[in-house]
């Protein structure tokens, strides 16, 4: 229920609303509109590659040395987001911050990036289309990827002063998820809303497993 509804203070609740999809509340670190159905990659760890594994020091002996790896991790970078490119991935959902360099070469290649996803809403999502986050690195990095997400539409969404992430995801089972968007004039009302709504459809819930519903 928590990855399922946004409180919205400052407004009647008449202007309480059902959406489709599920809404994300952060914004784009990068947006490129596009038109119909695209594809979504989930990711948990950086898109930029590191120089070295976990423990390991690099040493540089010199400024050129230092130059040439950065050349490395920038043409490196580039090559991913060409390759999500050319598998049509036109939307990263990212659980951690990416680094300048990946939202600069996602913008170039028209994909589109939402960061610092909860765990709970990657959970929501694999769930939804039953994906697992991609790992970039390693000896699968120029090999086609499958493991994507259909996703119906994805457009900002203003809640009051609050820029979101509104997104539609073709599911893979009957579960077809929606938001519910909660107005109340101050923040008290919307948690009193949120709880009760809540407890009813915790009521729900019990009530058709005892019917085996």
């Amino acid at each position: 229920f928590a990855e399922l509804h946004a409180a919205v203070p400052g407004l009647p609740v008449a202007s309480s609303r059902v959406l489709p999809g599920i809404v994300l509340r952060r914004d784009f670190a990068a947006y490129c509109p596009t038109d119909g159905e695209l594809r979504a990659l989930l990711v948990t760890e950086s898109l930029q590659p590191a120089l070295t594994a976990p423990g390991v020091e690099f040493v540089v002996d010199s400024e050129g040395q230092y130059q040439t790896s950065l050349r490395w991790i920038t043409e490196r970078t580039e090559a991913l987001m060409k390759h999500l490119q050319s598998n049509n991935v036109k939307l990263l959902l990212s659980s951690v911050k990416q680094e300048q360099a990946v939202i600069y070469y996602a913008k170039l290649y028209g994909v589109s990036v939402v960061e610092c996803l909860s765990s709970e809403e990657m959970a929501l999502i694999s769930e939804i289309t039953g994906v697992s986050p991609y790992s970039p690195f390693g000896d699968n990095m120029d090999r086609e990827i499958t493991d994507t997400a259909a996703v119906t539409f994805c457009q900002p969404l203003l809640l009051v002063s609050k820029r979101c992430v509104h997104i539609g995801f073709r599911s893979v089972s009957a579960f077809q998820p929606h938001c519910l968007i909660l107005c109340g004039p101050v923040d008290g009302v919307n948690e009193q809303h949120a709880a009760a709504l809540r407890e009813a459809f915790t009521m729900l819930q019990q009530l058709f497993k005892t019917l085996h519903l």
